[in-house]
This record gives C-alpha cells, structure tokens and sequence, in this order.
C-alpha cells in the first residue's frame, strides 16, 4: 500500500523515476562570479550605516570571496565602528553543539553576545551602545534551520530600540526555485519555524527579512544589500563561492541537499546521521531492518535518489545511540534538480513506523517548548504525525500543494532575484 500510494503521489506531482544512477549532481560549466552582500556592501556602505556604531550578527559562514571573515573586513571599515558580536545557534565559529554561552571575542577583543542561550533575542542591554545591527550568515533556504529565527528576532529587537538593521544577503545553496513542503500553521511558532512560511521556501535571508518585515509589521527599518550574479536556478557549487561549513553537521553540499528532509528524522528515535561521517545524508538505528528498508525506498522509484543499506557507526559524541554501529541507510542523490526530500524523508518516517511498530518512537515535548511533540515543531502542524499515524501521508502529501501554490504568490514582492 505504502509503494502505491508513493507512486500515485509522484505520478500527481508530474514525477517520473531517474533514467540513470548518475545524473545532474555536479554542476555543468564554469562556475558563475556571484559576489556575496558583504562584498557589495564594502564597496557603498549605505548612508544609513555611515559613522554608527554598529553590531554584527554573523559565524565562520560570514566570509567573502577570498575566505576574508566579516568581521575582520567591517572591522577595518572606516565607514563604521564595530563594537559588538552576536553568535547563532553553534557559536561565532560553527563548532558549539548544545548552548552558547556570550564571551569576548580573542582576535578582536569584542563582547560576543549569544543568542543561543539564555536569550534567543537580542536585549536591550546587549544593544547598549549599538546604532545598527548588520547580519551576515550562510543559510540553508529551510524553515527549521534556526539562522532565520535569529533574523526575525534580530528585526524585532532592531525595531524596539529603534535601530537600523541591515542584512547581507548571500544565495541560497539548494536554488530559489524548488519549493516544497507546507506552511506552518498558527500556534506552532517555535525557533524552528517563527513565522508561517513554507518548509523549503526557496527564499534568501535578505528575501525572508523583506517578507518578514512587511508581512509580519515588524516595522524594523530594513536595509538589504543584494548578492551579485546570482539567479534562482544556481546551487550553490555554481556560484564560485567558497563552501564553509554552516553548522557542524553540514560539511558538504549534498547534506545541505538533504538536510529539507533528513531534519525530520530529529523527530523519531532513528539517527538523522550527526556523529557519522556523513551527517544527514545517512539515517539508521541499531533495531532497524536496514536492507528491507533499501530495497522499499527503491521500490517506490521516488525520482533523483536511490538508497543503500550500511553498518554506520557513529562516534561517542553522537546525539542518537553514541558508540553504537547502526543498520543505516544512505540516500545517494541521483538527480538533484527532480528529488524533493521532505518527500523522500516522510515516506521513510512512515516506511520505518509500519516496518516497526513496537520500536518506532516520536520524541516528545523540550524545556522551551513543552507542549509540542518534535514532530509538530518541524512540521509547523498537528496534520503531520496524524498522517504517519493513519496511513494517509500522501494524501497530506498531495495537500500540501496548495501550500506550494499559495506561497508562490505570497513571496512574489519580496523577491529580488530573477
């Protein structure tokens, strides 16, 4: 049931199974000159900038062409005075796996202010001194990565103290034309989806801001410095940009790939692959029938990707079943331009709960959010697990369409590239 079910699904999306194992993962071609807002913003810094004294919101993802860090470039700018650092989720170098805690900084002697751990916003007292707030992070174009909460909160807190706010846009690494998924609904507002956008939105941060500012009444005074030679088509291995690590455990592009979907797995008590080496690419547990499962996924002819049972050992500092070897799988990208992974990761969510119904567990309810299954914070609604539950995940699937459709029209102001 669950086989045909896919195939019907896929067969309404207008999909087709991949002709070949190898097809359209690498990019074709020189790589295109994109130069990120950072450097845009060197050049001309904006007037409303210009001799203030300024905080950057950023981590190591905050670089230029030549790998130069943005803060070390604002901070030689005459334009403006650096006086402040605040650090995402996994610190100002991307390395951090639980809390943040603020700090000053070594190289520049900069209070580092965390908005990943007591705080989430900025405070009043961390914007003692500060005249505007500059954003530079890499981010992944999905609403669980929580580098676009920080920014909602940035803006919010911007527009209380009656600051500026200017975001330096980079691309967004998995295109800005492929959407899919759903959009949160009210009162799943977490860090993980703070506003109702669509789960893969195919926006930028500074799109999202624009978005955001005006769909929200935010009310910040908002200033977006545009990345150059990017179109919507581009991933990110297109751009000639320099790949940094966004977070921990996304070290390449493919995880980034990946990640849309593979996020679910957080959800359940399957490892989404932190602590091996290949972190979101790979799920598994050590009960899990992991051949049966290939040889499923594979069956269902879902377009773009194929599947290949492993033993996965994962390390000590794994988040899920630390030292323990794992009866994983491997989702091996075929076709990136047809595979949709929030597809591909629900229908093995759902594979794995019928496969296994008495170790299959949803993970419960957090400190900071302690009505909510996980399940619920990600998927942004209730529809979701009810659906694993019942059976009827491609009729959610399906659905959710109509979401696509919708915020294809509701993002359309805001874009700024073509």
């Amino acid at each position: 049931m669950m086989r045909r079910s896919a195939v019907l699904l896929l067969i309404s999306l207008g999909c087709s199974a991949p002709a070949a194992e190898t097809v359209d993962t690498e990019p074709s071609g020189t790589p295109a000159v994109v130069r990120p807002g950072v450097e845009v913003f060197l050049e001309n810094p904006p007037e409303v900038v210009r001799g203030k004294r300024v905080g950057l919101i950023t981590n190591q993802s905050g670089i230029d062409r030549d790998r130069r860090s943005t803060i070390d470039l604002i901070g030689a700018l005459p334009a403006v005075t650096l006086v402040a650092l605040f650090s995402p989720e996994h610190g100002i170098r991307g390395v951090e796996e639980s809390m943040v805690a603020s700090s000053v900084d070594s190289a520049s002697g900069l209070p580092i202010h965390s908005l990943y751990g007591e705080t989430r916003k900025p405070t009043p007292e961390m914007l003692q001194g500060v005249e505007a707030l500059i954003y530079d992070i890499e981010d992944l174009g999905v609403r669980q990565y929580t580098y676009e909460s920080t920014l909602a909160l940035a803006m919010q807190a911007a527009a209380e103290a009656d600051i500026p706010i200017i975001v330096l846009d980079r691309p967004n690494p998995v295109t800005g034309r492929i959407m899919e998924g759903n959009i949160l609904e009210p009162g799943f507002e977490t860090f993980v989806g703070i506003y109702p956008v669509l789960s893969r939105h195919g926006m930028t941060l500074g799109e999202l801001a624009q978005m955001y500012n005006a769909e929200h009444d935010i009310g910040a005074d908002l200033t977006v410095v545009p990345a150059e030679g990017w179109t919507r088509d581009m991933w990110r291995d297109e751009t000639a940009l320099p790949w940094v690590k966004p977070s921990p455990n996304i070290p390449r592009l493919e995880a980034a790939i990946h990640y849309p979907g593979t996020v679910f797995f957080e959800a359940v008590n399957v490892s989404e692959g932190r602590g091996t080496d290949a972190p979101f690419e790979q799920i598994g547990a050590p009960w899990l029938d992991n051949q049966r499962l290939a040889a499923e996924m594979d069956g269902m002819a879902l377009p773009g990707v194929r599947f290949e049972a492993a033993d996965i050992p994962v390390a000590e500092t794994g988040r899920k079943y630390p030292g323990e070897t794992l009866k994983g799988v491997r989702l091996v990208l075929t076709d990136r331009e047809v595979y949709r992974p929030i597809t591909v990761s629900l229908l093995m969510i759902a594979a794995i709960r019928q496969m296994h119904p008495d170790e299959f567990e949803w993970r419960g309810a957090n400190q900071r959010d302690p009505v909510l299954l996980t399940i619920e914070r990600h998927g942004g609604t209730a529809k979701l697990k009810q659906a694993i539950d019942n059976g009827t995940l491609p009729v959610l699937l399906e659905a959710w369409e109509e979401d696509q459709a919708r915020f294809a029209e509701l993002r359309e102001p805001y874009l700024i590239y073509r």
